[in-house]
């Protein structure tokens, strides 16, 4: 630590010693650019884009639908204060009345229905106003006023799960098959984590019992009845063997009482420091609220283990990885304080001379504040004369509670000349249409230039946006935008015959400012698909198309997005149907099969290297109804920091307005151009690798052509020295990027945990989401290099060597017979059997199913990597029993058909897609309140959710925006029903039956437990 106090606590004596200030530093700016500033309130609906007019021969029509009514917006309706970065796009929602998933999308500014917003509110918690920030001397009065409930210290909790029948039958009531292990280290607490748990019980749960004060007895697991005062830990026998034979009829498990996820019901107030420690955070997949306190939110980077093993030996025996997780452009809960800007003007901001450390809450000053000692190297630096301050009594500066970058976790950097190789880029937006023949008469080619039509209004405003815009087939078509300004008709096309060696027509005309074309551009999109309607050209050079792209961006920049609905069949990058050759490899017993999961050959990735290079990002939307090889084609925006949308089969029907909204948020979430970042830690941890969207050139370094809100990037971290045992060690990640308005900005994210030498405290510190994202990740890396088999296998040993080490050296029951789980990772099976069940890992997927499944992992946020393989599922045809406020979302049920019956109604989500089962024996009544149908034989191949004039149906439409609300994604809607292909899809689902795909869930942890007894008798 580098002081006594911890980071953004009130030092004592303050008061008298030193008044904080009314003012801010010099150095600091109340500055309304900040990203947190314009995203303070953020609601998920806006105004109501422009309709561009119907196209004659359109393969899609537009239907008119009512807009819902605007509500204040957190963002001033002028341009005159630029902020980095565009408001939050919306997602679809339901008018009364209208559609609410397909034909025309319709945004209102405001919240959801109901007044939902994106983060659950704090109840009477103060609301930082959206500019200007406060001041520090303002959020401390604050803080001080209205003072945040405590967090309780972590607790590790053991759950046997797997009981064998007893010797003998002992006289009072036989022991619970959750009887509870006690830790062979120390005994922890029985205080709840974050505060009394408030979220519903599943059926056949008791109350929690309260906490025994003075007792050993560790915390048990909620629902489980408490032992009797002399029950004894090892008087059962095994269940299993020690060869591993199961024993007949001993193993037994409730399937009522094993492990599942609960959602909580309330908001956790989360400090991220709390008397000179720091606080574990809450779990990611949950609703909180982070007052940051010297630490970074969990938002922006979380640690896999949140006490740092002290050697790396220590780490082998625990099992767990060492990881972090990065998401530095995250979106902050709006009654979150904002990220605050510093500007230290031409000097730059304070950092260590010799690793390069940026100014944080841990760096330690001395001498009467002359000097400081890093926390990362340890080197001592001389403090700059202008940042001198002098030190309290408490050993802190008297200042540090008034600056950011002394008390704040995260902090950005107005950066300075030194951090410039040329002047900040402009945004630049270039748009590359698909128009060969698949792509006109799929309606695709018309649903891409109907989003961007409406998209072109959302951009930046300001003279440094700028668009381009190209179409392709077997040529490539440029369009002159300048030229455009002299003439009453579209403007000229360009076409580029040769796609071997392409070239761009005109270097200046092709890119040009928005503001001088935007008439232009809207007719020329409302134009090309009748232009090419009668095309018959089935090739696509989309290798050559993107090269050409590029090349007209290659001054400047920016945002390349790819609308492609083909296979690559001509030019530069031309690919073959791989897919069948797939087909044979798998019957042939899949020995070559995982090969077709990597790019077919080096030409795409070295394009892509250039592009990086250059700083052009490409996002790819892939409209297509074949296959097309999203192995090769994906690997141009995994390297460019872009993305791959996926949308197949394409329905010009169902997908217009899901597209709409996937391009919309693109170009307007929290983003930034040309980055790089670099994590940095103390001594004795260095990174090892990086994974994630990237470009790397130099080890230290990772280089972002973009990067937004929803990346995330995992850094695998390793000993180099061992710590010492108590101390603290701390990581930093430096993000500089450039604003959508030309700003300069460092965004810098500060954690410092304590280091362990105690194996129980790593069990208790474990992070289980970010461990489990971790899993995936790893997973769809090895899946394109790897059979199947042995990536099932590896997964499994990862769950199975944490288990047994704590097993083996954290638990005192000695019975075989029973499966100890710490509480902290009691959901591990689960999640890890979802993982060997989905669709990545299957060797009867499609191809380029499991191609998007892979780089979607690649990136993906730790609150959408579980759902992603662990869907949450609801039932909706009682959404009318619900009174009162109730919460949108109804219970969740478990992934099992024991809670699927054919008279009900189920929603399935993961994030990407929702199924909506319809049972055979559903009211008709409830069909027609829903549907409009009356029997289930009725249901659409094509479904396009509506809100009709009912409560059910309102209702259903409310859940399905909140959903979409609470993903950050336009969720696909399908209708599904037994005995269809769909009803297979949704019951694939059903992680814990059993199926071709795995063993169920009660066997999986039977299986898990004797391969622990395996391990632990060999």
């Amino acid at each position: 630590m580098a002081s006594h106090v911890p980071p953004g606590a009130p030092r004592p004596a303050s008061k008298a010693n030193n008044p904080p200030s009314s003012q801010p530093p010099t150095n600091f700016r109340a500055n309304p650019d900040s990203l947190a500033d314009n995203l303070h309130n953020l609601n998920f609906n806006s105004a109501p884009p422009r309709a561009p007019s119907p196209l004659p021969g359109t393969p899609f029509s537009r239907q008119a639908t009512q807009p819902l009514p605007p509500s204040v917006s957190p963002f001033p309706p002028t341009f005159s204060h630029p902020a980095p970065f565009a408001s939050r796009p919306p997602l679809v929602s339901s008018a009364s009345g209208g559609l609410a998933s397909t034909g025309q999308p319709v945004f209102a500014s405001g919240a959801l229905p109901g007044g939902q917003q994106r983060f659950p509110p704090l109840g009477s918690a103060p609301q930082p106003p959206v500019r200007p920030p406060p001041t520090m001397a303002m959020a401390t009065a604050t803080a001080r006023a209205h003072p945040q409930p405590q967090p309780q210290p972590p607790t590790t909790t053991s759950r046997p799960l797997i009981r064998s029948s007893p010797i003998r039958t002992p006289p009072v009531q036989p022991a619970s098959p959750f009887s509870v292990a006690p830790q062979a280290r120390q005994p922890p607490t029985t205080a709840y984590t974050y505060g009394q748990p408030t979220w519903p019980l599943q059926p056949g749960q008791g109350a929690p019992p309260p906490p025994i004060t003075g007792s050993p007895q560790p915390p048990r697991m909620y629902g489980m009845p408490p032992p009797l005062p002399n029950q004894s830990m090892t008087s059962v026998s095994p269940a299993v063997r020690q060869t591993g034979a199961p024993v007949p009829g001993a193993s037994k498990i409730d399937p009522n009482q094993i492990p599942r996820p609960i959602p909580g019901s309330s908001v956790i107030l989360h400090e991220t420091r709390q008397g000179n420690q720091a606080n574990p955070p809450p779990p990611a997949t949950s609703d909180y609220i982070v007052r940051d306190t010297g630490n970074c939110s969990p938002r922006y980077m979380r640690c896999t283990i949140n006490q740092i093993p002290c050697t790396a030996d220590l780490l082998t025996t625990s099992g767990m990885q060492l990881a972090l997780m990065v998401q530095p452009l995250a979106i902050p809960c709006p009654s979150e304080e904002t990220v605050q800007v510093v500007d230290f003007g031409e000097s730059g901001p304070v950092r260590c001379s010799r690793c390069k450390g940026y100014i944080n809450p841990f760096m330690k000053f001395i001498d009467q504040g002359r000097r400081f000692i890093c926390n990362f190297c340890g080197f001592t630096d001389e403090t700059p004369r202008e940042y001198h301050c002098n030190l309290g009594p408490d050993g802190r500066r008297r200042d540090a509670d008034e600056r950011p970058e002394l008390c704040r976790g995260t902090v950005e950097f107005v950066a300075s000349r030194e951090y410039m190789v040329r002047d900040p880029m402009p945004a630049v937006y270039f748009f590359l249409i698909d128009v060969s023949m698949n792509a006109i008469q799929t309606g695709a080619t018309a649903a891409a230039c109907g989003a961007i039509n409406q998209v072109i209004a959302d951009l930046p405003e300001g003279p440094r946006t700028m668009v381009g815009i190209a179409t392709f087939d077997s040529t490539i078509h440029f369009y002159n935008l300048k030229r455009a300004l002299q003439q009453v008709y579209n403007p000229l096309m360009l076409v580029v015959p040769d796609v071997q060696d392409v070239y761009t027509p005109l270097q200046t005309d092709v890119v040009v400012q928005l503001s001088e074309c935007r008439q232009h551009l809207e007719l020329l999109l409302e134009s090309i698909p009748t232009m090419f309607l009668e095309n018959r050209t089935a090739e696509s050079a989309f290798g050559a198309a993107t090269k050409a792209a590029f090349m007209a961006m290659k001054s400047t920049g920016g945002r390349l997005l790819v609308f492609q609905s083909v296979l690559p069949s001509i030019g530069i990058g031309a690919l073959s149907a791989r897919e069948a050759e797939g087909r044979t490899h798998i019957s042939a017993g899949e020995k070559e099969a995982h090969k077709l999961l990597q790019p077919a050959d080096k030409t795409l990735k070295a394009m892509a290297i250039e592009f990086a290079e250059y700083q052009v990002c490409v996002d790819v939307f892939i409209t297509t109804q074949t296959y097309v090889d999203i192995a090769s084609i994906a690997v141009i925006p995994r390297t460019t920091g872009g993305q791959v949308y996926y949308y197949y089969p394409f329905s010009a029907v169902s997908d217009p307005a899901k597209l709409y909204n996937d391009l919309r948020w693109n170009v307007t979430r929290p983003q930034g151009f040309e980055a790089v970042m670099r994590v940095r830690c103390s001594q004795g941890i260095q990174v090892l690798e990086y994974e994630g969207n990237f470009c790397k050139r130099i080890p230290t370094d990772v280089d972002l052509p973009g990067i937004d809100c929803d990346k995330t990037i995992m850094v695998t971290l390793k000993h180099d020295d061992k710590l010492k045992d108590g101390s603290e060690c701390a990581f930093q990640c430096a993000l500089l990027y450039t604003t959508v308005y030309g700003q300069r900005r460092i965004r810098v994210t500060t954690l410092s945990l304590p280091c362990t030498s105690i194996l129980s405290n790593l069990f208790r510190s474990a992070d289980l989401d970010t461990q489990f994202a971790c899993f995936l990740k790893q997973a769809a890396s090895e899946i394109p290099f790897s059979p199947l088999l042995l990536v099932k296998d590896r997964m499994t040993n990862l769950c199975v060597n944490i288990l047994l080490s704590y097993r083996k050296f954290c638990a005192t029951v000695t019975s075989s017979g029973q499966l100890i789980l710490p509480e902290a990772l009691k959901l591990l099976p689960l999640y890890t059997l979802a993982l060997i069940k989905s669709k990545g890992l299957q060797t009867d997927g499609r191809i380029d199913e499991r191609s998007f499944w892979i780089n979607y992992l690649s990136s993906i946020s730790i609150p959408l990597a579980i759902p992603f393989v662990h869907p949450r599922m609801v039932a909706i045809h009682d959404l009318n029993s619900k009174e009162g406020d109730q919460p949108l979302v109804p219970p969740v049920i478990s992934l099992s058909t024991e809670h699927v019956n054919d008279g009900g109604i189920y929603l399935l989500e993961n994030g990407v897609d929702c199924l909506i089962y319809i049972g055979n024996l559903v009211d008709s009544d409830i069909l027609r309140q829903l549907f409009c149908i009356s029997s289930v034989d009725e249901i659409p191949a094509q479904f396009v959710l509506q809100q009709y004039d009912n409560p059910l149906s309102k209702k259903l439409n409310d859940l399905v925006n909140e959903i979409r609300r609470q993903r950050c994604s336009y969720l696909r809607l399908k209708l599904c029903k037994k005995g269809d292909p769909s009803g297979m899809q949704f019951f694939s689902y059903m992680i814990e039956d059993k199926s071709s795909s795995g063993l169920s869930y009660v066997e999986f942890l039977v299986h898990v437990h004797r391969q622990i007894q395996l391990k632990m008798s060999s």
